[in-house]
C-alpha cells in the first residue's frame, strides 16, 4: 500500500469531486433559482451540525482499524469493537434523523426566510434532508474501517462515482421531472442509500472473517470502553470544529434572505477548496503515521509529518494565495455575473486566507491521533472555542459575512502563531522552528510575493475567458514560485545559519 499512490489517490478524487461540486453551482442557481440554491446551502451545513452526534467514533473506528493492520490488536477484539460500533452508530443515525425530521415544519416556517418557494415544497425538502443526512452520516462508520486499511485508491474512486451521481446524474432527474427542490432532494436521497449500500459491502472484504475469528464475537460494548478517553477528546474537538466552521452559517442561515444565504455559500464553498485540497494527504498519513507509531518507528512518524507538511504547503497554500489575489476574477469567470462576483468577492478572500492558515495549523492534530493522545488538541480547541465562536456571532450578526469572515481569517492566523508552536515543543521538542520555516515560510512567502508582483501587471480581465486566463497565469506563477521555494529552502536556510554562526564566532557585525 503505497503513500504516495494513496495521496494521488485521494488528491485525483478530491480534485474531481470538488470540481464537480463546485462548477456545477452555477447551473444549480440557473435552473433551480437562487432561492431553491439556499436549500441547497442549508443542506450542506445540516451534514455538517449532523457531525456534532459523532461523538468521535469516525476517526477512532480509523485509527483501531490501522491498528488492526499493523498487528496492535487481534482479529476478535476488532470484530468486537466493530459490532459495538455498528450500534451505536446505527442508534445515533436513527434518532437525529427522526429528530431532524420533526423540526422540519419549525426550520421552514421560523427559521429561513422564505419569499417565493411553496412552503409545503420547503417543509418537504427538509423532511427528506433528513433522511439523506442521517444516512450520509452512517456511511461514516464504514468509511473509517476502508481508510483504516489504507484502501484509498478505492475509495477515491467511489467517492468520484458518487459525487458524478450526486453533482451531475441530479441534472438528468430533474430535466425529466421538473427543476424543483423536491426532484434534487429525493434524487439526492436515492444516491446517499447507494453511497451507504457500496460502503458497507466493501468494508466487509476487508474486515477479519468470522473463520479468522476463534471465539464468538458477541454482543457487548466492553470494547469500546478502552477507546472512550480517546473518542470522547475527538468528540469534543469535532463538536468544536463544527461550532467553529458551521456557526456563521448557522447564524447567516436565519439573518440573511434564503436567495442571498445561496450567494453567501456559493462563496464560502469555493473557498472550502483549500481544505478539500490538503484533506486527501491527512486522510492518508493519519493510519499511516498511526501504524508507524504502533511499529515504534517515531523517526519515521516525523518524517512522514514534514513531508507531508510540504505537500501541503505548496498545493493548499498555492490554491489560498491564488484565490486570495483573483477572488473578484474567479467568480465572475464561474458564474459571468460581474455584480456577483464584486459583492462576494471579499468574503471570498478571506475564507481563502483563513482556510489556508488552517490547512497547516491542523498538522499538530495529526500528529497526536497517530500517538492516542489528544490532550493538547482539547486544550487548544477548548480556548479557540471560548474565543471564536461568540466573536462569529457578535460579527456574524453585526456584519454579516464580511465579520465572520475576518473573525475567522484572525483566529487561525493567531492559532498557528501561538498554540501550534507550544504543541510542538511539547511533542517534539526542537522541531517547530525547522518546521515553520524550512516547511511553511520558505514555501509560502515566496509565493505571496509572487502574487503581488503578477497583480501590478495590470493585465485586462474584463470578459470570462480573460479572467480564466488571469487565474490561471496567476496560479501558474504562484505555484511555481511554492516549488522554487520548497526546493531551495533547505540550502538557503542552512547557508544563511552557516553564516549567521560564523559571524557570532568571529565576533562579527
Amino acid at each position: 500500500m503505497s503513500l504516495k499512490r494513496n495521496i494521488l489517490a485521494n488528491y485525483v478524487s478530491q480534485l474531481y469531486v470538488t470540481a464537480a461540486g463546485i462548477l456545477i453551482l452555477p447551473l444549480y442557481i440557473k435552473y433551480m433559482g437562487a432561492e431553491a440554491y439556499g436549500l441547497v446551502g442549508f443542506f450542506t451545513m445540516l451534514q455538517a451540525w449532523f457531525a456534532l452526534l459523532d461523538l468521535g467514533l469516525t476517526p477512532t473506528i480509523g485509527r483501531e482499524t490501522a491498528r488492526y493492520q499493523g498487528g496492535a490488536m487481534t482479529a476478535l477484539v476488532f470484530r468486537q469493537l466493530l459490532r459495538a460500533l455498528t450500534v451505536i452508530f446505527t442508534t445515533i443515525a436513527v434518532v437525529g434523523g427522526v429528530g431532524l425530521w420533526a423540526l422540519s415544519e419549525t426550520v421552514a416556517l421560523r427559521w429561513l426566510n422564505v419569499t417565493s418557494l411553496p412552503m409545503d415544497e420547503v417543509i418537504l425538502a427538509v423532511q427528506i434532508m433528513a433522511i439523506s443526512v442521517a444516512l450520509r452520516w452512517l456511511g461514516g462508520l464504514y468509511r473509517g474501517v476502508i481508510s483504516g486499511s489504507e484502501r484509498l485508491v478505492w475509495l477515491s474512486g467511489f467517492n468520484a462515482v458518487i459525487a458524478t451521481l450526486r453533482f451531475v446524474a441530479v441534472f438528468f432527474s430533474m430535466y425529466l421531472f421538473g427543476f424543483t427542490p423536491f426532484v434534487f432532494f429525493v434524487h439526492q436521497l436515492v444516491v446517499a442509500g447507494l453511497e451507504l449500500l457500496g460502503l458497507f459491502l466493501q468494508s466487509q472484504r476487508l474486515i477479519p472473517s468470522k473463520r479468522q475469528v476463534a471465539e464468538a464475537i458477541g454482543w457487548s460494548f466492553r470494547p469500546v470502553q478502552p477507546l472512550l478517553t480517546f473518542a470522547m477528546t475527538i468528540a469534543f474537538t469535532s463538536s468544536v470544529w463544527v461550532l467553529v466552521t458551521q456557526t456563521d452559517k448557522l447564524i447567516l442561515s436565519g439573518i440573511l434572505p434564503l436567495a442571498e444565504y445561496g450567494y453567501f455559500t456559493l462563496a464560502v464553498l469555493v473557498a472550502s477548496g483549500i481544505m478539500v485540497v490538503s484533506g486527501p494527504v491527512s486522510n492518508a498519513i493519519m493510519p499511516r503515521m498511526a501504524r508507524l507509531h504502533a511499529e515504534g518507528a517515531e523517526q519515521e512518524v516525523i518524517n512522514v509529518y514534514r513531508r507531508a507538511t510540504r505537500l501541503v504547503s505548496i498545493i493548499a497554500g498555492a490554491a489560498a494565495i491564488t484565490i486570495a489575489f483573483a477572488a473578484e476574477q474567479l467568480l465572475f469567470a464561474w458564474t459571468g455575473d460581474a455584480a456577483l462576483a464584486e459583492k462576494a468577492a471579499s468574503v471570498l478572500r478571506l475564507y481563502a486566507v483563513g482556510n489556508g492558515l488552517l490547512a497547516v495549523s491542523a498538522f499538530p492534530y495529526y500528529l497526536q491521533y497517530a500517538k492516542g493522545n489528544l490532550r493538547y488538541h482539547l486544550v487548544g480547541n477548548a480556548i479557540m472555542v471560548v474565543i471564536l465562536v461568540p466573536a462569529i456571532i457578535l460579527a456574524a450578526t453585526r456584519y454579516g459575512g464580511m465579520g465572520a469572515g475576518y473573525v475567522w481569517c484572525a483566529t487561525n492566523g493567531l492559532f498557528l502563531l501561538t498554540w501550534v508552536a507550544f504543541v510542538h515543543r511539547k511533542l517534539v521538542p526542537g522541531l517547530h522552528t525547522k518546521w515553520m520555516l524550512r516547511d511553511v515560510l520558505m514555501i509560502n512567502v515566496p509565493a505571496i510575493v509572487a502574487a503581488g508582483v503578477f497583480s501590478m501587471t495590470g493585465l485586462v480581465h474584463e470578459t470570462r475567458l480573460a479572467a480564466l486566463l488571469y487565474i490561471i497565469l496567476l496560479g501558474g506563477v504562484v505555484l511555481l514560485a511554492s516549488l522554487i521555494g520548497a526546493g531551495v529552502n533547505h540550502r538557503t536556510l542552512a547557508g544563511m545559519l552557516r553564516k549567521i554562526k560564523g559571524k557570532v564566532i568571529n565576533g562579527g557585525d
